[in-house]
């Protein structure tokens, strides 16, 4: 994929799909050691250890309307090829979490993309599932839990355009820097 928040929308959903009600996503950008870790972990059914065994072979999918399941193999890939590591374990009915760690001075490291965007698509279109985003720096962290904000919030949906607007905003504010962001400069 041409960027990693791609990536994590497609393991998002793989989680959804597999009737996860709370689906954590745990970031952490290390401009220091140029490392860029992203977690995702989920309450869904779980695999049992033979599908845990082939879930890396982008020819294995439990799905029944094609033959391939290419998120996890591209994301196991993605790492990979730039030094990094993947790593996933599972537990029937406790759920699953993946992990992959990327070098980002590799030249095969992919952008982050536009991460705000796709946080925001995930709570748009699954309001009844709760998504904890965590991100952490050399400099900073931020937390975006959405069963805090649906507290907050109600009787407002969370998939309110002006909600997700705020969401979004305040997402693009905490994600410019993550990994090293471009800012602009006055040219005098």
């Amino acid at each position: 994929m041409r960027e990693w928040s791609l990536h994590l929308l497609d393991i998002a959903q793989n989680s959804i799909s597999a009737g996860a009600s709370r689906i954590e996503m745990r970031i952490t950008f290390s401009a220091s050691s140029q490392e860029l870790t992203v977690t995702v972990a989920d309450n869904g059914c779980g695999m049992t250890p033979q599908q845990l065994e082939r879930v890396t072979d982008p020819f294995y999918t439990t799905r029944t309307t094609r033959k391939v399941g290419l998120g996890v193999p591209l994301m196991k890939q993605s790492a990979e090829q730039t030094g990094g590591s993947f790593s996933i374990k599972s537990e029937v009915g406790k759920g699953t979490e993946l992990s992959a760690r990327f070098c980002t001075n590799h030249v095969d490291c992919a952008p982050v993309g536009d991460l705000a965007s796709t946080v925001v698509t995930l709570i748009a279109l699954n309001d009844d599932r709760d998504f904890l985003l965590d991100i952490h720096t050399d400099q900073s962290s931020y937390t975006l839990d959405t069963h805090l904000l649906r507290t907050v919030l109600d009787p407002v949906p969370l998939n309110e355009a002006k909600v997700l607007q705020w969401i979004k905003e305040a997402l693009v504010e905490q994600t410019q820097n993550l990994s090293g962001g471009v800012k602009e400069y006055e040219i005098t």
